[in-house]
């Protein structure tokens, strides 16, 4: 079950509403779960049930991805922006700097609420921002294509192909290591979320200068890499020790982009044990 909730963020023509979709499950400490690009908040469904017995965990759409709806006119989908609303969420939850998790584009989101003091603990399983400029063009031609392709598949077509596992490898072999894994109903949804994302092009558009250069050095961080990473390369997890010297580094052995459906148990426990 999801429910929403409205924030309201200061705008070049005054305060604008920003409503944003979660779910919200477990007891003890909060634990913000941001998903990657094109995604939704379903991509942490694998592990939710694992962290949900140590953490209050709070599982968010981003603006225009998911059942989130795209960002109002006058606000723009980049890390100014969405960081805010990020915040307005933890504070109309009454979440106090919660620990926070984060994939890919969520990773990066989770390096800056902790580059602004707003977490308790930040882990970032392959974030963004610490591509070279061949990396980036690479990654965003892939996500491009991937976009292009999940938009033209009419949904029987998609239906059809996530009944088999090969079938599941098709769509979604750019982001897990064992595609066959996932379950249909699964495949099916996260592929009309990457069709209909209204912030997909937007928020593509703002990573293009995006690097992250920060050192973090109040907070824990903990950063996690698959070795079978097909969109961001796993030494992108060695430049990011590089700026984040007192990062904990940990290698995710036969996990994709995506980690939480190739190994839950190994991803619960890195982020559970980067939020003590």
């Amino acid at each position: 079950m999801s429910d929403t909730v409205t924030v309201s963020l200061p705008s070049p023509r005054g305060p604008r509403a920003v409503t944003l979709s979660y779910a919200r499950v477990g007891t003890g400490e909060p634990l913000l779960l941001l998903h990657g690009i094109g995604h939704h908040r379903q991509a942490w469904d694998p592990v939710i049930p694992i962290l949900a017995a140590e953490r209050d965990v709070i599982a968010v759409d981003l603006p225009g991805f998911g059942e989130s709806p795209a960002l109002p006119e006058g606000l723009t989908h980049d890390l100014s922006t969405v960081v805010p609303v990020l915040g307005a969420l933890c504070e109309a939850l009454e979440i106090e700097r919660p620990h926070v998790a984060g994939n890919s584009l969520g990773g990066l989101l989770a390096l800056e609420l902790g580059r602004e003091k707003l977490v308790r603990s930040v882990t970032a399983l392959s974030p963004a921002g610490f591509w070279s400029p061949v990396e980036r063009r690479y990654a965003f031609g892939l996500l491009i294509a991937m976009r292009a392709a999940a938009r033209r598949m009419p949904v029987p077509v998609i239906e059809r192909l996530s009944r088999s596992a090969a079938g599941r490898t098709v769509l979604t072999s750019t982001i897990y290591a064992r595609p066959g894994r996932r379950s249909a109903d699964a495949v099916v949804a996260e592929t009309l979320a990457l069709a209909h994302a209204e912030g997909f092009t937007e928020t593509l558009r703002a990573g293009t200068n995006v690097q992250f250069t920060d050192d973090i050095p109040a907070l824990p961080v903990t950063v996690a890499w698959g070795t079978r990473d097909r969109l961001l390369m796993r030494r992108q997890g060695v430049r990011a020790k590089q700026i984040i010297p007192r990062a904990r580094l940990v290698r995710l052995p036969g996990c994709g982009h995506v980690p939480m459906n190739d190994d839950p148990a190994l991803v619960a426990r890195v982020i559970l044990d980067g939020s003590r």
